[in-house]
């Protein structure tokens, strides 16, 4: 018995092959991308924007890039997910430079509209290429330890974004990090082409087989999980988008203070990401995403009731928390669910979803706020949540997976 209790808990095999430079082609898609909403404050007294006018700034990069991953999980199906990171890489790179050397909000949004076409092919083709280069019960763990990069961005963007802004405004963030995002991403790229095919013959035989017995019927619960998975997403985007403009607002935080406690979100990924998607190989998905979003409805009322401090915070982790087990999770269904051969265009429509549901969002959350207030807007989020994660669950209980 302990014997299999050490066995499951085994994470070394994840740490050798191409894992770890997946986590860091991660963290360098999003270096960039991350920067937007942690200093939106300084960009609104830049341009004297109101709440409608920064959600649409937000919503510049976050609809093309929704927009983006729809064709993209195509081309990766058809022409080889390489290409789609190394643009989702080295191109976002290149846009984000145009966007620190953007002087009008006009030019920004053009920029970030960029931005989010050049970063689209990632997602839909990295947890794809991830599938074929780990074992089958180790992939929700390995998609979970992906996220790692992913949230290490997030982590450190408001952190390093704050501190260079606090010298040279909020275009010195964008400009100091593009180029090492863009070399990376041509790095990446290199190695990709070396060791990837080498080491994706060992699961593929097994990975097919296990598509082969999970794929047919079940097309009804693959739309529920992803339209749950995916509102869940668009919603909890749109309310953290405010986040910053909410402290500083609501408690008076200074700006840059308020852009650094985003760091506080983006912290669970470190260790929710890899727990979800081990719980996910060892529980099941059905039971995990059920879970986290039948929790994130509450969540974003209590945003409208804990005072500024320890309670705050804790709402704040807890909010990352969701979000990334979230994403493990429902990448690991999808996968175990979808057709090698689909596998990157349902993965394109899954983050097109989500992606986009936020753009869309965020601005009717800016014009909600605007209208109604920080507390009757969060409050009409959070029980949207809970709607559409009771509607769903009709169609998802009963399944482990």
């Amino acid at each position: 018995m302990k014997g299999n209790t050490i066995k499951k808990f085994d994470f070394r095999p994840l740490f050798s092959g191409m894992l770890p430079l997946f986590v860091l082609a991660h963290f360098s898609h999003h270096l960039l991308t991350a920067l937007p909403i942690p200093l939106l404050p300084m960009i609104r007294n830049d341009f004297v924007l109101d709440y409608t006018q920064s959600g649409l700034l937000i919503s510049a990069f976050t609809l093309s890039y929704g927009i983006a991953q729809l064709p993209a999980g195509w081309f990766a199906d058809h022409i080889g997910p390489r290409i789609l990171i190394t643009i989702g890489i080295s191109g976002v790179g290149l846009a984000g430079l145009l966007v620190g050397l953007s002087e009008t909000y006009g030019m920004t949004i053009v920029f970030l509209v960029l931005m989010g076409v050049a970063g689209g092919g990632y997602h839909p083709s990295a947890p794809s290429l991830i599938s074929t280069v780990v074992e089958p019960k180790n992939r929700g763990r390995a998609l979970g330890f992906h996220v790692i990069g992913g949230s290490a961005s997030y982590f450190l963007a408001p952190l390093i974004g704050v501190a260079i802004a606090t010298a040279w405004g909020w275009r010195g963030p964008f400009i100091g990090l593009a180029a090492p995002t863009f070399v990376f991403g041509i790095i990446f790229c290199v190695l990709l082409g070396r060791r990837t095919h080498i080491e994706e013959k060992k699961y593929r035989i097994a990975d097919n087989h296990a598509e082969t017995l999970s794929t047919p019927g079940h097309l009804r619960r693959l739309v529920a999980f992803m339209t749950l998975s995916t509102s869940t997403q668009a919603i909890l985007f749109s309310t953290i988008a405010f986040i910053p403009l909410f402290m500083v607002d609501h408690f008076g935080i200074a700006k840059e203070t308020a852009a650094a406690s985003l760091a506080i979100i983006y912290s669970a990924g470190f260790w929710a990401a890899p727990l979800g998607g081990h719980l996910s190989d060892r529980l099941g998905r059905v039971p995990i995403i059920l879970t986290v979003c039948l929790i994130s409805g509450p969540i974003i009322y209590l945003l409208n009731l804990v005072p500024y401090g320890l309670g705050f915070g804790a709402v704040l982790l807890v909010i990352g928390m969701i979000t990334t087990t979230r994403m493990p999770v429902s990448e690991d269904y999808i996968v175990a669910h979808t057709p090698a051969r689909y596998r990157s265009t349902i993965l394109g429509i899954y983050f097109f979803s989500g992606t986009e549901g936020g753009g869309i969002l965020t601005p009717a959350m800016g014009y909600l706020i605007d209208q109604l207030g920080f507390y009757h807007s969060f409050t009409i989020a959070g029980s949207t949540l809970v709607v559409v994660t009771l509607t769903c669950s009709v169609f998802l209980l009963g399944s482990r997976d």
